[in-house]
């Protein structure tokens, strides 16, 4: 149990000191040029955990291992963060902006879910689809 729970308590974590972050952002501040300092820190507290996990030695085996998803990753989280901190320098507040986000974020994976890994969908994940979509309006309206 706990194999399943740790993940979903770290992203949880995570996430309530990202949008905090991304909201207090100055608004004073290029957000790339922030976006650039949150990386370097990204990129050096990862490489201390892979060498911690993993040893120097291994480094280019397994970044020999990484291929075209690792690019794509790292475009997408930028283009989420920039997102991120425009959407609340635009004036959402932090408690509907990122409910918005991410309900969109659910219905869309539902269907790339169908399309590209041929995921089965329920009546009742379109009955929720629907709710979602209702939902949006009354947070919204």
């Amino acid at each position: 149990m706990w194999n399943m729970l740790w993940p979903l308590l770290l992203i949880v974590g995570s996430n309530c000191f990202y949008h905090i972050c991304a909201k207090s952002m100055p608004a004073d501040v290029n957000p790339f040029a922030s976006l650039t300092v949150t990386y370097l820190v990204g990129a050096a507290l990862s490489a201390l955990l892979f060498l911690g996990s993993a040893g120097f030695s291994r480094l280019g085996t397994e970044l020999a291992k990484t291929n075209w998803t690792a690019l794509v990753l790292g475009i997408s989280i930028v283009g989420l963060e920039a997102g991120f901190v425009f959407l609340y320098r635009a004036g959402w507040k932090v408690s509907s902006g990122a409910l918005v986000a991410n309900i969109c974020l659910a219905v869309a994976l539902l269907f790339i879910g169908w399309l590209l890994y041929k995921e089965s969908i329920s009546p009742r994940q379109l009955l929720g689809v629907a709710l979602c979509c209702a939902g949006l309006l009354l947070v919204n309206w």
